[in-house]
């Protein structure tokens, strides 16, 4: 008997590790994506501790290291732009960090042999039947599959048409991201920059290419959040919340109406009582999105295995394999979730004397005895679940 069909929904991180190790286990995978094709660039997003361990199964982690950034430490600066301290690349870049969006072309091509990947298109309709799952999609024929992963991050379709509306399990944190490629006019060689004025920061970090660098904004908007903007209408937001800002960030904001890359939405967490109904399954932001330093990337590629390798333990039984999956990775999600609601405090201080507060803080962890205390907080998320290799086994088992 041939292998079960699943459909994941999502080509970033998350859906492609997921066809990965469902493929290793017997499944034939197809994966939908929304976007026209894979997204470049994007933010950084970094691996430690146990999640080395992962990357080392997956055969991928000197591939992966090609791709490093190579980003060395970064400096904070005081609202006048004059520096406060140095933060160890360690604390921030971890033990391999890359683009978001050179991890997201790895594991295609890691998985685009025998996996069927649909670009441009999306779920918009779930229906279980006894035996599988009868797909909707907006473009494409509908479909039949026997299990459906949704990893379409924190926005994801799947988990709307499976639990319903988004705003039923999501909590906003009070502030806002965006971010975008600009010309390096500084002339940053792998180093980064950190500033903040009372209620918005911006973060200039140097990868790979020397000419330009990312822009990553933080700041404290509309409480009431700005919907869902187009691309014109996202532009003008960043430009009047960052209008009369001081030290660099005017000629860095001079190149956001050129730029092509913009990312921008609302910061905030996603909790469910269940990760799973029936044959649909939510991995990744999807499920548990904790916002920042809450090791998503990290988690979503360890909770991907951990589902692919409890499905073949469980010989095909989703029911079983799910409820195994989401012990093994609810305790994990919670401390991601606690990490990421304390990031606003310093990613955004609301006030002046916040923002001096929070640089004094950063003044003590840089030190010896606070590099400790920065270093169990940054491994705190990645290792609160190990990897554990899984018997092989199959989908055949059990229908």
């Amino acid at each position: 008997m041939a292998g079960k069909t699943v459909l994941v929904s999502g080509a970033s991180v998350a859906g492609p590790s997921a066809a990965y190790w469902l493929h290793r286990y017997g499944y034939s995978v197809t994966v939908v994506e929304a976007a026209p094709a894979l997204r470049p660039g994007g933010q950084a997003v970094d691996f430690r501790g146990e999640q080395m361990n992962l990357l080392r199964a997956m055969g991928m982690l000197e591939e992966l290291r090609e791709h490093e950034t190579g980003m060395g430490d970064q400096l904070l600066l005081d609202p006048a732009g004059k520096p406060v301290v140095t933060i160890p690349s360690r604390f921030i870049s971890g033990e391999l960090e890359l683009l978001r969006g050179d991890l997201a072309r790895v594991l295609y091509d890691r998985t685009k042999d025998y996996t069927e990947y649909v670009f441009g298109d999306r779920v918009t309709k779930l229906t279980e039947t006894a035996d599988g799952v009868e797909v909707t999609f907006r473009r494409g024929a509908p479909r039949r599959f026997d299990l459906v992963v949704g990893a379409d991050g924190v926005h994801s379709g799947v988990r709307t048409a499976a639990f319903g509306p988004e705003a039923r399990f999501r909590t906003d944190l009070g502030y806002h991201v965006a971010g975008f490629t600009a010309k390096n006019h500084l002339g940053l060689d792998h180093r980064g920059l950190i500033h903040n004025e009372p209620g918005r920061g911006i973060m200039i970090a140097s990868h790979r290419d020397p000419a330009t660098v990312h822009v990553g904004l933080f700041f404290r908007g509309d409480p009431r959040g700005y919907g869902r903007p187009d691309l014109a209408r996202q532009k003008e937001i960043v430009t009047e919340v960052y209008a009369g800002a001081g030290w660099e960030v005017p000629r860095f904001l001079d190149g956001l109406a050129g730029a092509d890359d913009l990312y921008f939405d609302r910061i905030g967490q996603i909790g469910l009582d269940a990760w799973s109904r029936g044959r649909v399954v939510l991995l990744g932001d999807a499920a548990w999105c904790a916002g920042p330093g809450g090791s998503g990337t990290g988690l979503a590629m360890m909770g991907a295995q951990v589902l692919a390798g409890e499905l073949a333990a469980a010989g095909g039984d989703h029911r079983t394999a799910f409820a195994r999956y989401e012990r093994r990775l609810r305790k994990p999600a919670r401390v991601g979730h606690r990490n990421g609601a304390g990031s606003g405090g310093f990613l955004v201080p609301p006030t002046a004397e916040k923002v001096r507060s929070r640089n004094r803080t950063y003044r003590m962890l840089a030190g010896p005895i606070g590099g400790r205390v920065f270093d169990h907080l940054g491994t705190r998320a990645a290792n609160a679940v190990k990897f554990r290799e899984y018997p092989q086994g199959g989908p055949q088992a059990r229908v």
